[in-house]
């Protein structure tokens, strides 16, 4: 395929090619891939200013978008993708392989460092969704800023660079600039920007919110070298329609809910403010897993609770007529009895795994293809394959959220993109959803609505 670049693609390309660190803070769909592989190709075949590139990439990203980006383009297919991907031999196998790009997947980026060690041969890095950097504390922000010094040229990609807040920013432009424009520590940018918001009983700082003006000086600082696009702004894309089905317990399913939940709740110090984020965390996951339908107890094991979403589930795939559906669960349980409940109806059903997955959606082969949004979110190319997007069990993460709608929702989709959002009234479903609606800070929010329900059933108690 011929690509002719639009003349935002075009001016990517020129700003990857003249300047040797950069962000692209694209949106999904704008076409990230095809402008950094034309780079690449422009710096390595043209003007000789590289030699090897890495990208850095989520593990299904890393699997098959980049080569199968760079063999769907005329221009681009002379470049060889190596995936340096499985096993330790296979990885180190994949290294002394002769190509231009080398993808890694992002979990193996401490390995990659310390098998390399002062040995390192990449002159470039692209790092593809780089708010998986977003952790300055995470052993892969460290391993990536010891070797980024040594590489001539730094490559920044991804639709959301904040999705939880500016306070995200900080490691990714450090990677770029090694602290040039938001300080050299990230406590440093952090009190400098921000001010402590929330406290707990002991005092202890639970968010941080922005200073006055601190948004603006923040994008000011970081404006000559982050490029920040929005797919609206460039794209004429098919409406994006939001379907909330609200699913009702039945007498005998609201009882076991409410039952379980009080259990739950009870089980928690008598202070909420004093909830560790563990506690919250597990309480939360608990309270989904009865909203979807059946929660697993401390051997793994899984007891239905109730089969009220999962009918309602059924019934919209029935109202579908066939037609595909993209199917986002949260907990394995959720998928094996989406599987079970499908397994007598002449419908092809799938759980998205391997390439070969991918194109038998795109090729209209699969009416339920069913995905986590962790996997599922990043850089694949489904928008060929149908319209329609079924969350069986919300997420409380915005960032996987967005993504995820926007492997139907992106250039190239010909129909109007539809989300069923199957919401379980009066249950924890209800406050994810108004989190996700606020396309804010949505863990904090989430966190909030979680003490609220606590409250609220301590109070029936």
């Amino acid at each position: 395929m011929e690509f002719k670049p639009y003349n935002y693609q075009q001016y990517c390309i020129n700003r990857i090619v003249n300047d040797e660190r950069v962000g692209l803070f694209l949106d999904m769909g704008l076409g990230k891939t095809v402008v950094t592989l034309s780079a690449i190709k422009e710096l390595k075949y043209n003007r000789f200013q590289v030699y090897k590139t890495l990208v850095i990439a989520p593990k299904k990203v890393a699997e098959g978008t980049w080569s199968r980006e760079a063999d769907k383009w005329e221009h681009t297919r002379m470049l060889k993708v190596v995936k340096v991907m499985g096993t330790a031999a296979k990885r180190v196998q994949a290294l002394h392989v002769e190509g231009d790009i080398y993808v890694i997947n992002r979990d193996n980026v401490v390995w990659l460092t310390d098998y390399l060690k002062n040995d390192w041969c990449f002159d470039m890095i692209v790092i593809d969704e780089s708010s998986s950097f977003k952790n300055h504390q995470a052993k892969r922000f460290k391993a990536l800023s010891r070797v980024i010094p040594k590489v001539k040229r730094v490559v920044e990609l991804t639709g959301t660079p904040s999705p939880n807040g500016l306070l995200d920013l900080w490691s990714q432009v450090y990677l770029l600039d090694q602290g040039e424009r938001l300080e050299k520590r990230f406590t440093q940018y952090r009190d400098r920007y921000f001010m402590p918001d929330k406290r707990g009983a002991s005092g202890m700082i639970y968010s941080w919110r922005l200073r006055f003006g601190s948004q603006d000086a923040i994008m000011e600082k970081i404006s000559d070298i982050c490029v920040s696009m929005k797919a609206e702004d460039y794209l004429e894309l098919p409406e994006l329609i939001e379907d909330d089905i609200i699913v009702e317990l039945d007498e005998r399913a609201r009882l076991k809910y409410d039952t379980l939940e009080k259990q739950f709740v009870l089980e928690l110090p008598e202070d909420e403010e004093d909830i560790s984020a563990l506690s919250a965390a597990s309480l939360s996951n608990k309270l989904l897993q009865l909203s979807n339908g059946a929660v697993y107890d401390e051997d793994r094991g899984v007891h239905e609770v109730h089969s009220c979403k999962l009918e309602a589930f059924v019934e919209l795939i029935d109202r579908l007529q066939g037609k595909p559906a993209l199917v986002f669960y949260e907990f394995i349980h959720d998928k094996d009895r989406i599987k079970q409940a499908l397994a007598k109806k002449k419908l092809t059903v799938k759980e998205l795994k391997t390439d070969s997955d991918i194109d038998d959606w795109n090729h209209g082969h699969i009416n339920v293809l069913l995905a986590h949004p962790s996997s599922a979110a990043y850089g694949l190319n489904l928008q060929e394959g149908g319209n329609h997007i079924i969350w069986f069990g919300l997420t409380w993460n915005y960032e996987q959220y967005v993504q995820a709608n926007k492997r139907l929702h992106r250039q190239g989709q010909k129909e109007k993109v539809i989300i069923h959002h199957l919401v379980c009234e009066g249950t924890r479903d209800e406050d994810v959803a108004k989190a996700l609606a606020s396309k804010d800070n949505v863990q904090s929010e989430v966190l909030e609505s979680l003490k609220a329900r606590i409250r609220q059933v301590r109070g029936n108690v």
